[in-house]
């Protein structure tokens, strides 16, 4: 039985593709039939499906790597999968341009939901910064703009409501991935109207659940969650062991699975990030999107379970 994974029980059913689908070519098992669940930005109501992806490390990749056509695969099962959010940063190293070039490859710049950020310190290099980006993602517009890790915040979120102005950005937000940022999230939240915030939360980062995630479910405020797996700490912890039986009781079929049901039963979650540069470990992130979700009892179990 795989290590990190215990994969795709159900991956047979997703081998086979429709006739005359509108599906990309790549992984045959990426053609999910069933749908992913999704979540409504509460500012606007658009809904967004709850397994997006993070880039950060994964993504830094020369464009000539073989590991560019990895991603490229992982792309393919991603936008197969019904996925959309893709959130990357000019801090992520070629993360930005990598992500471009592999929406243009997979003729998919239209069906990505784009996120990244201002990780800069005034107006003109915030500004700079911005247009790097948009050269980088291959794109004239940026759906999610966040001021990362709070860095020149008041300046760089104002920034950001220009361009949302302009029609360059669609929404703002702002972003951490450290629970002792929390309260520092929390203290913008209460001076700055902000249609995002990203943050860390997982099965063994709980914080969030004190105050801030019910701070953005009672003020609309959507979310995305980073660091699910904790850098695949968590799911070292599992290393080896057989999935419970239990697992059936919400559909999962993998320990990655169980993480991320954990994180989107909560309804204050709008979309949760994992990074991989697997392509199968794509397809099974997506799978955690559809089925049942854990209630209260099941997610003391997944955390039980972790421990």
């Amino acid at each position: 039985m795989p290590n990190r994974r215990h994969f795709l029980q159900g991956s047979a059913a997703l081998m086979t593709l429709a006739a005359g689908s509108q599906l990309l070519p790549g992984f045959a098992f990426a053609a999910n039939p069933a749908p992913l669940l999704q979540r409504k930005i509460p500012s606007s109501g658009e809904a967004l499906p709850v397994i997006g992806l993070g880039t950060s490390q994964t993504f830094n990749v020369g464009m000539d790597d073989d590991s560019l056509d990895d991603l490229d695969e992982v792309v393919r099962a991603f936008i197969n999968g019904g996925a959309k959010v893709i959130d990357t940063a000019p801090s992520y190293g070629a993360a930005e341009a990598v992500t471009g070039e592999l929406l243009k490859r997979t003729k998919t710049q239209g069906k990505a939901f784009l996120a990244s950020k201002l990780s800069s310190t005034g107006r003109e290099r915030g500004l700079a910064q911005f247009q790097a980006s948009l050269k980088a993602l291959q794109t004239d517009k940026m759906d999610l703009l966040q001021v990362h890790n709070l860095q020149d915040t008041t300046r760089q979120l104002a920034l950001a409501r220009e361009l949302r102005d302009q029609g360059k950005v669609r929404y703002i937000g702002i972003t951490h991935y450290l629970e002792s940022a929390h309260d520092d999230l929390l203290a913008v939240l209460a001076k700055e109207k902000v249609d995002f915030v990203q943050l860390n939360y997982s099965v063994g980062e709980r914080n969030a659940e004190k105050r801030l995630l019910p701070y953005c479910r009672d003020n609309g405020i959507a979310t995305l969650i980073n660091r699910p797996f904790q850098r695949a700490q968590l799911l070292g912890r599992v290393k080896g062991k057989p999935l419970p039986e239990w697992a059936n009781e919400i559909d999962a079929t993998s320990w990655a699975q169980l993480l991320l049901k954990f994180i989107i039963a909560n309804e204050a979650v709008t979309v949760v990030i994992p990074a991989t540069s697997n392509p199968r470990y794509m397809v099974d992130n997506l799978k955690a999107g559809q089925g049942r979700l854990p209630n209260a009892e099941q997610r003391e179990r997944i955390v039980q379970a972790f421990s």
